[in-house]
């Protein structure tokens, strides 16, 4: 059986696909007679749109990623699902124009014209290749470019079954999708690796499909069923590692070459130990299934190896929703001792410690995303994220220290959240700035399928309807785009757009005074020195030299409470130290931006001075700023390379 297995836009091109990577080498090595090959159409594109207009890298990842809560690739290929060039494009300049640029309202309504005919060219690139079955997988805006070769490649070759999957068609979703369209034979929902496989055996042998799990199909009158999905997921020694056969290869014939430098991306758990326990009460990510599982640590290294070795790619992205924290000493000592300068991106628990946060960095996962999401652990605790504002800034302030770069995001819109939740925070934003700061702006929850506040109105967001893009996307009654949709529309809560502006403002100084920010502290053993360039405070070293400070500022690596510092004090001390003394201290402290002070309890937020503070960006930027000297080491290390 010959099997295709396609990758639409707006599938990130810097990455090959996980999913296909996984059902090829099921299909290769699970399925008898069975044979896989992978369409990278979204590479494809790449050349086919850059030979036509004056697109770019950045739009490819704005239509990608950074659109996705406006629908704005979905809709672009909504003009191919129905056949219409002019697809909705009253309702969604309306919507837009307060929203996008009036150049990416251009850029938008251009690609809605032209997509069409590449839909075309790649439905009939399929029908030509002649597959038994072609798959196609949908995950973030892929649904409608893969709907709509779906609909081509029927339309042209009635004989190739049509098959989507992906996460995208996870429980009802997917039983949406395949009610309402009738040019896709049949939905994988679920785990693709275990349903797939099976779904093919069943057509090679002609028997019943009722068995598969999770599989929507259709009867001989065109009826839709949608079987049960698997109640357990599987064990994570059944999870294949992918197969990227052919992908850095056809990366390597595209103008996309040019435009992002590739990455490996593997997977070493599925789930979230933490939402087994506390599920975020706006996270969706995990969709039908929370239980975490994860690859036995040789597992898990072996692959990272060979997909190294295989394809001479040393940057990864790790999609585990979280570490598994028992790689810290198994896996991630063995990639330190392998002698590979692996580069890894890693979402991890913001309550670390700095040893492990340093086993991370050692082992080359210098990327790391530890969901910080706000600063106040008040909010923290409407999120049931489980750790406090001060952990989150001492994640910050050692992420710092040992290399790592933070990637996180704030966010608002909490029910039960006030203005005073954020304005202790936004007051001390400028003693951070030396840190690491969101990647952008605030931003309101969205409340996605899966997540407490969908699935608890209880928590307090009802009468949910689909987000506004689904309606100019989709020509489906209200009913069904429920059911299809990912992000959902709700009454704003939480604080107001004052409360969100003076917050966005603080951070918008925050991340244009990072480059030039410094706060590092040197301890010397009987002193302590501070290093400080930050706009705000006009100090640049202090010394601390009494014990009672020395004694303070190490215990507040941690984050203390003031009446808890003073007792640990006095034990340390040959004197009592009242409470008064340490609040004085304190606030002296909060006054000079050395301490973050919330929710009861203070850290201190000066990393350790170290040499990782080289490799910051704006240390290269001032490197190149002016031309070096006449035989200057920057002139001599230029030359040699």
């Amino acid at each position: 059986m010959r099997v295709l297995l396609v990758n639409m836009p707006w599938s990130p091109i810097d990455l090959p696909s996980l999913a296909l990577g996984i059902l090829k080498r099921s299909v290769d090595e699970r399925t008898p007679g069975g044979r896989a090959e992978v369409l990278h159409a979204n590479l494809e594109f790449t050349d086919w749109i850059t030979r036509r207009t004056e697109f770019t890298g950045d739009d490819y990842e704005y239509y990608a990623l950074s659109s996705y809560f406006l629908g704005c690739g979905d809709w672009v290929f909504s003009s191919a699902l129905y056949d219409d060039p002019e697809w909705r494009v009253e309702e969604f300049t309306e919507a837009m124009s307060r929203k996008l640029r009036p150049s990416r309202l251009r850029m938008s309504h251009a690609l809605h014209r032209i997509v069409p005919e590449f839909v075309r060219e790649t439905a009939e690139r399929i029908a030509a290749y002649g597959p038994d079955v072609v798959g196609f997988t949908s995950t973030f805006q892929q649904n409608t470019a893969a709907l709509a070769a779906a609909r081509q490649v029927k339309a042209l070759a009635p004989h190739i079954v049509t098959v989507l999957g992906g996460a995208n068609c996870d429980a009802e979703q997917g039983a949406a999708l395949h009610r309402n369209f009738p040019f896709v034979d049949h939905v994988v929902r679920g785990e693709g690796e275990v349903a797939f496989p099976r779904l093919l055996t069943a057509l090679a042998e002609g028997s019943d499909l009722s068995e598969v799990p999770g599989l929507c199909h259709r009867g001989a009158d065109g009826s839709a069923t949608a079987n049960p999905m698997s109640t357990s997921p599987m064990p994570p020694a059944a999870i294949l590692p992918p197969d990227y056969s052919g992908y850095f290869e056809r990366l390597a014939a595209s103008v996309a070459r040019n435009w992002v430098e590739p990455k490996l991306v593997v997977e070493g758990a599925r789930g979230c130990w933490w939402g087994e326990k506390h599920h975020c009460t706006f996270c969706g990510l995990n969709g039908s299934f929370m239980q975490f599982r994860s690859k036995s640590p040789e597992t898990f290294y072996e692959e990272i190896m060979e997909l190294a070795r295989r394809h001479r790619v040393l940057d990864m992205y790790v999609v585990d929703n979280i570490l598994d924290m028992g790689y810290l000493t198994t896996v991630l000592p063995r990639i330190v001792d392998s002698g590979y300068d692996l580069r890894l991106h890693i979402e991890i628990k913001a309550n670390m410690r700095r040893s492990q946060l340093r086993t991370l960095a050692d082992a080359g996962l210098i990327y790391v995303q530890p969901g910080i999401e706000s600063l106040n652990s008040r909010v923290l605790g409407l999120m049931d994220k489980g750790v406090s504002g001060c952990q989150n800034v001492r994640m910050l302030r050692d992420g710092a220290e040992t290399g790592l770069s933070v990637a996180w995001n704030y966010l608002h819109g909490f029910p039960g959240e006030t203005a005073a939740d954020y304005e202790e925070v936004i007051a001390q934003i400028p003693a951070l700035e030396h840190l690491n700061p969101p990647v952008d702006l605030s931003a309101r929850i969205a409340i996605e399928r899966f997540s407490p506040y969908f699935t608890r109105p209880e928590l307090g967001f009802s009468g949910l309807r689909a987000e506004e893009h689904y309606r100019f996307t989709y020509d489906l009654p209200e009913a069904e785009l429920y059911d299809l949709a990912y992000v959902f529309e709700a009454p704003e809560r939480g604080i107001g757009e004052e409360t969100v502006a003076s917050l966005n403002d603080a951070l918008a100084a925050w991340k244009k005074a990072h480059a030039d920010s410094r706060l590092t502290h040197a301890d010397l053993g009987d002193r302590i020195v501070l290093v400080s360039r930050r706009r705000l405070f006009d100090w640049g070293v202090l010394e601390l030299t009494d014990p009672l400070e020395v004694a303070a500022f190490r215990l507040l690596d941690q984050p203390h409470a003031p009446a808890a510092l003073a007792r640990k004090l006095t034990a340390r001390l040959p004197q009592a130290v009242p409470g008064e003394a340490v609040a004085e201290l304190l606030g002296r402290w909060r006054e000079l931006g050395l301490v973050f002070a919330e929710g009861g309890q203070c850290v201190h937020v000066a990393p350790a001075a170290v040499n990782e503070d080289l490799l910051r960006l704006d240390f290269m930027r001032h490197l190149h700023a002016a031309p070096p000297r006449h035989g200057s080491a920057p002139a001599r290390a230029a030359a040699a390379v």
